[in-house]
């Protein structure tokens, strides 16, 4: 391989004109869902977009995200006890300015893509060297990055990662990504359901009839914009509660995805006596079904198993249009693994740039990451 070398950019403008001819396999990293991220990003992220060429030629692409964690309003609501306190406060004073290399808002290996073979060597370094350039763009502006991750990778590339540039940094997984894969034989359906055990066709058929009054309709851009305000009322009701949060959406991220993505996203609404009450959202990436952000009324949730019939839906409009696996993330892992979504881990790397937190952050990190305990369902025959 030539000699590798990579550009930054700080607007989307800006990308070179055979941007998408490298990312064309990977929806998150294309023009049109960048542009998102720049008209629509959380308030305390930035984000930063990394071109990599051999020699002269354009062969990667990849994405970084800045987070000032002063700006959150909350690191999420659902947890009160002394170990959250702490952990908020660690990660205000000593983790408050934080470089994602990747994209913070979804789960997967999403952060890079090449048009041709590179090996780990050259990509360990050309991520690092941009984390210590981005690193220094902000130390020119008196701001100190505390933290820098490189988010998702699965096993065999972190494996190999490890061997070279990232040898020194520690190495985390957190939950892991909770992924449906498609069996060849599920046609439809009738296919998926009748692959369950009795047990969870009961609880299917359980779920479909608690939400028989409830009417899920596609909404057009248009009528994304009009519900806006609830939508983003019911979103932020689950963001809030989750068990820790980085960034908060964009009042209008959902409409502003839809007029760039137009059929690659698609919103779904729930309806209960013509009030919107919930909905979900899907991004379809190549071969791959993306399950993005939700929302719902906490009380039409419980009465109606909202969520439970959201997973469904996902489950079944994947099947029945053909993909390869549904990527359903590293929430309610096991609600998701009754729908038949396995776990599949993930590893990152981190560094602190204050060397004697640096030298103790595996400890750090074991007290800090939130303890979630769950059992494992096996829904199929």
């Amino acid at each position: 391989m030539k000699k590798l070398s990579f550009k930054i950019y700080n607007h989307t403008d800006t990308l070179p004109n055979n941007w998408d001819t490298v990312a064309y396999r990977n929806v998150f990293l294309q023009k049109k869902y960048l542009e998102v991220l720049e008209k629509s990003a959380p308030v305390n992220m930035q984000c930063f977009y990394i071109a990599i060429y051999e020699d002269v030629e354009l062969i990667g692409v990849s994405l970084a995200q800045y987070l000032d964690l002063n700006k959150l309003e909350s690191f999420g609501e659902r947890d009160k006890c002394f170990k959250t306190w702490i952990r908020n406060i660690i990660f205000r004073n000593f983790g408050s300015h934080t470089l994602f290399l990747g994209n913070n808002m979804i789960t997967g290996q999403n952060g890079y893509t090449f048009s041709k073979e590179i090996d780990f060597e050259a990509l360990s370094s050309i991520l690092m060297e941009s984390a210590r350039e981005i690193t220094q763009y902000f130390k020119h502006q008196n701001i100190k990055i505390h933290l820098v991750s490189f988010k998702d990778f699965y096993e065999d590339c972190a494996k190999e990662l490890k061997k070279n540039s990232f040898s020194s940094l520690f190495e985390y997984s957190s939950q892991p990504n909770m992924v449906l894969y498609v069996a060849p034989l599920w046609q439809d359906r009738n296919d998926y359901i009748n692959a369950f055990s009795k047990k969870y066709r009961d609880q299917y058929k359980r779920a479909r009839k608690k939400c028989s009054e409830v009417q899920v309709k596609e909404l057009t851009h248009e009528e994304i914009i009009e519900h806006e305000t609830t939508l983003y009322d019911l979103y932020h009701y689950v963001a809030k509660n989750a068990p820790f949060n980085t960034f908060f959406l964009a009042k209008n991220h959902f409409s502003t995805l839809k007029n760039q993505c137009l059929d690659h996203f698609k919103l779904y609404g729930y309806l209960l006596e013509g009030k919107l009450v919930g909905f979900h959202t899907i991004l379809l990436n190549d071969k791959v079904l993306e399950t993005y952000f939700l929302g719902y009324d906490p009380q039409v949730q419980k009465e109606n198993m909202l969520y439970l019939n959201m997973l469904y839906n996902m489950a079944e409009f994947g099947i029945e249009n053909k993909f390869e696996r549904i990527i359903f993330g590293r929430t309610a892992l096991e609600i998701k693994s009754s729908i038949g979504a396995i776990p599949v881990t993930m590893s990152g790397f981190i560094y602190h740039n204050t060397r004697w937190i640096n030298k103790y952050l595996d400890r750090f990190f074991k007290k800090l990451e939130p303890n979630i305990e769950w059992q494992r369902r096996h829904p199929f025959k």
